[in-house]
């Protein structure tokens, strides 16, 4: 008998539920053994879709660690809740796949690493989804492979598609601002065509409430831009909005010393075009989900292959701290009006020293 990796996830919304079904329909080498959410309304969804199949549901956290022959747990709840589960997870010797980020705090996300630390036979990812993403592989691969010559800048965007609702609004209360939620996506991608060792030299941000002015009480924005410049002369641009029209649009380009690089410059959700009066139009994706479900899909099984075969991860827990301390740097500069500077060591310049 094939062995199968035992999972359970944790939280069942919207994406806990996603996770939920790819671990139990789309990756051959694991079973989804349990899952936990307190909600009725996720008991209720789990007992049509999970309980049929054989998946115990749990309305407490611990007792679900407690599963037996549980191995790996996937940390798919609201924000808030990731590193206390993830470390939770840790130290019941269970391996981790969380969703980003680990936290919206920096000295939260560094107490998750050292708890992974202390297990270093457990495999702990923090799930950036875009990495597993076929179009950004094949171009990082590219851009390894000095096709572009040496990346310099980068311009990325997260865009969700417009919602005629309060859900941005009630989000933004445990997100992290609109920087930590969706250009922390764009800063891992930063950090992995630049290199993961890149020191941010400074940071500098702006935005503004257009669409959804209750924002402003949780210090957020619905549309921001910063610019992050690194040490060795490499500068980010990065773009976040709520308010796209047509649909979702997350965009990447890079820009190298001979040529440059894009992803999804022109969106598009599939080859149909439609050819009216007035022009021609075609339908772009209108989820983050739309766009990237068979990333999501591919991390679930190399997350299980990682664990069953022994393997290395594809990329380092430290990243995704990284990550989280420029988005915050980027939400106080938002915040103060100020331009943030660091020296070579990665440490932030305190105004009175820059002064000076």
């Amino acid at each position: 008998m094939v062995r199968k990796l035992q999972v359970a996830v944790s939280g069942l919304g919207r994406m806990g539920a996603r996770h939920a079904r790819h671990f139990l329909e789309r990756t051959p080498r694991a079973e989804l053994v349990a899952a936990f959410d307190p909600s009725s309304e996720a008991q209720e969804w789990g007992k049509q879709y999970l309980e049929p199949y054989g998946t115990k549901l749990y309305t407490d956290y611990d007792e679900m660690l407690k599963h037996p022959g549980l191995e790996a747990v996937v940390v798919a709840g609201i924000t808030t809740e990731h590193a206390a589960q993830t470390v939770q997870a840790i130290e019941a010797d269970k391996h981790v796949l969380c969703e980003k980020p680990l936290s919206t705090k920096v000295e939260i996300c560094e107490g998750v690493l050292e708890a992974a630390q202390r297990k270093p036979h457990l495999k702990v990812l923090c799930g950036f989804s875009r990495r597993f993403d076929a179009s950004y592989r094949d171009a990082f691969a590219k851009t390894i492979n000095g096709e572009i010559g040496r990346p310099t800048i980068m311009r990325s965007q997260t865009c969700d598609k417009f919602r005629d609702d309060d859900y941005f609004v009630k989000y933004a209360k445990f997100s992290g601002g609109i920087f930590v939620d969706a250009n922390v996506h764009d800063i891992d991608l930063a950090l992995w065509f630049f290199g993961q060792d890149s020191i941010v030299k400074s940071v500098t941000a702006v935005g503004v409430t257009a669409r959804y002015p209750d924002l402003k009480q949780y210090g957020d924005v619905d549309n921001g831009v910063a610019i992050v410049e690194f040490w060795g002369g490499r500068v980010a641009y990065f773009f976040s909005s709520r308010m796209m029209m047509a649909g979702q649009q997350d965009t990447t380009e890079v820009i190298g010393t001979h040529g440059k690089i894009t992803i999804n410059a022109n969106p598009a959700y599939n080859l149909v075009e439609m050819h009216e009066l007035r022009g021609v139009r075609r339908e772009v994706d209108q989820t983050y989900y739309d766009r990237f479900e068979q990333a999501f899909v591919t991390e679930s099984n190399e997350f299980t292959e990682c664990i069953l075969d022994d393997k290395e991860l594809p990329f380092k827990l430290s990243g995704a701290i990284q990550a989280v301390k420029i988005g915050c740097a980027m939400v106080e500069s938002l915040q103060t009006g100020k331009k943030l500077d660091f020296d070579e060591t990665g440490a932030q310049i305190q105004e009175e020293k820059a002064r000076l």
